[in-house]
């Protein structure tokens, strides 16, 4: 009986899947919305809704700054695992003074 809900709710998701494929413009076209509407209301809105001449700055700060932060956040994780694979401990631990006699 499991498997028949896990099926059935798969081959939902699928179907589900499928039909949002077939329903989204085909790539690469230049009447896509997200070409035209977003950058569009971008380049008219937003000196008027951050008050800066500096359109780009705005754009990355103001619209898209929880996608820059995740960017900066993936960057400085990166950074500091190198660093910590890079430094590690000493290779070599210490010798201690053995007297043989």
């Amino acid at each position: 009986m499991k498997k028949l809900i896990m099926f059935t709710a798969l081959g939902g998701l699928l179907i589900l899947m499928i039909s949002s494929y077939m329903q989204m413009p085909p790539m690469g076209n230049i009447e896509n919305p997200s070409y035209n509407q977003v950058a569009e209301y971008y380049l008219k809105e937003a000196i008027e809704d951050t008050h800066s001449p500096n359109v780009v700055a705005d754009i990355i700060m103001d619209y898209r700054s929880l996608d820059t932060l995740g960017e900066a956040t993936v960057l400085f994780t990166s950074i500091a695992a190198v660093l910590t694979v890079l430094v590690g401990k000493d290779p070599k631990p210490e010798e201690e003074d053995v007297h043989h006699g």
